[in-house]
């Protein structure tokens, strides 16, 4: 492997597997606020529904202690095999959202979860779709870290979220400052519709989620911070 110009090695890119979702838009968008946030040498952070382990990797760069979550049994293996082949300290568990953490507190809680509204929100999403299908609002997961993650929170310590558009920030925005949290949206980005939304933008236009002529979707980093 190849020295970059700062004479360091390169990270190894990560695996993603069948099943397994892929670091994409959403996962560069996160990274970048990852990498604004100041992070002191071994400080404690959960990267929740990690998938493949990017953005655990991520922050195991700069020094940190990662936890990393995941419900399916696809990502803990292939999050623990790229923190292998990175040499990076990275605890994986298994389990869904925080419960595999419970009585721990973080100083930064990672969190791309589902947030894409699907139909047929009355049947729990399966198989690859966990990583994207959020019920009818898109909000299935997303209402559970606003409840939960405040309590994960250090004082002082930070949640950094990314999501959709179509999944209102605006009410994640309010339910983390209900919550007593410091919140705003601090990113902002439009992507191409990828393959899923692209397969119910029909349905999507139907109720009210988007307009006629869009042909975008917006993505937004939500930053909430505890209270010192």
């Amino acid at each position: 492997m190849s020295l970059d110009q700062r004479g360091t090695r390169p990270p190894v890119k990560s695996l993603a597997p069948p099943g397994v979702y892929a670091p994409q838009e959403d996962t560069a968008l996160l990274s970048a606020a990852l990498a604004d946030e100041p992070l002191a040498p071994g400080a404690a952070v959960l990267d929740v529904g990690t998938g493949s382990g990017a953005l655990a990797l991520a922050a195991a760069r700069r020094g940190a202690r990662v936890t990393a979550v995941d419900v399916s049994r696809r990502a803990v293996c292939a999050a623990r095999l790229n923190a292998l082949r990175a040499g990076l300290p990275v605890r994986v568990l298994r389990g869904n959202l925080f419960e595999p953490v419970r009585g721990r507190s973080f100083d930064l809680v990672l969190a791309n979860p589902p947030y894409v509204p699907a139909p047929g929100a009355h049947r729990p999403p399966r198989g690859a779709a966990r990583a994207w299908d959020a019920g009818g609002d898109g909000r299935l997961v997303l209402d559970r870290i606003c409840h939960e993650a405040p309590g994960m929170l250090r004082p002082g310590g930070v949640l950094l979220l990314v999501q959709s558009a179509l999944s209102d920030p605006g009410r994640t925005v309010d339910c983390l400052r209900s919550a007593g949290l410091k919140a705003a949206v601090t990113q902002r980005q439009r992507i191409a519709f990828g393959p899923v939304l692209r397969t119910r933008v029909e349905w999507l236009r139907e109720r009210g989620l988007l307009s006629p002529d869009e042909s975008e979707e917006e993505l937004v980093v939500i930053r909430a911070e505890q209270p010192v």
